[in-house]
């Protein structure tokens, strides 16, 4: 299987990207998200990729920076739009990709390990909204530990822009601004 151009891939989801790409639900957090994940799943060995494209579809289709009922499911259903085109994932692993973006709002939590991989990613950034993460909304064991959560933590509630966003994702947040 081919690796995901996430610049292209990126680009893409950004073209009917509702909100500000700096915004608390934007690039940055995506690539949070996305980092947190990874650290994440060289503990819970979830499906690293499955890991990576939910932090960039997740939150892609919010239309507002508040309250969003439904922003999870649209989100999977750009994921779904995309597959094939964008990227491509085994079927089992597009399940899981689109039960996690489904479901990151409305569910606490999962007993696949990537699923609940994922939205531990996603939740362990809640620092950028003022939100400390709390151990018992975190489903994995390496998620709940305090040296993980306090380093997450740290990077979201200091709005961290992680460095190779514009490298890798091609998005120089600093002309957004």
């Amino acid at each position: 299987m081919a690796a995901v151009d996430f610049a292209s891939l990126v680009a893409a989801i950004l073209e009917d990207y509702a909100l500000p790409i700096t915004g608390f639900h934007g690039v940055a957090h995506w690539a949070r998200v996305f980092e947190n994940g990874m650290r994440l799943a060289d503990e819970t060995d979830a499906r690293r990729e499955v890991v990576q494209l939910f932090a960039v579809f997740h939150d892609s289709r919010r239309i507002t920076e508040h309250f969003d009922p439904g922003h999870g499911q649209r989100g999977a259903e750009l994921a779904k739009a995309m597959r094939g085109q964008w990227f491509e994932l085994p079927d089992e692993d597009f399940e899981l990709l689109y039960l996690a973006c489904a479901g990151h709002t409305d569910q606490r939590t999962h007993p696949d390990v990537t699923v609940q991989t994922c939205w531990d990613a996603d939740r362990l950034d809640l620092g950028r909204t003022g939100i400390i993460p709390h151990a018992d909304y975190l489903g994995t064991e390496v998620a709940r530990r305090r040296d993980t959560m306090h380093w997450a933590d740290g990077r979201a509630s200091f709005h961290l822009v992680p460095d190779w966003i514009s490298q890798d994702w091609k998005v120089d947040l600093a002309t957004f601004s």
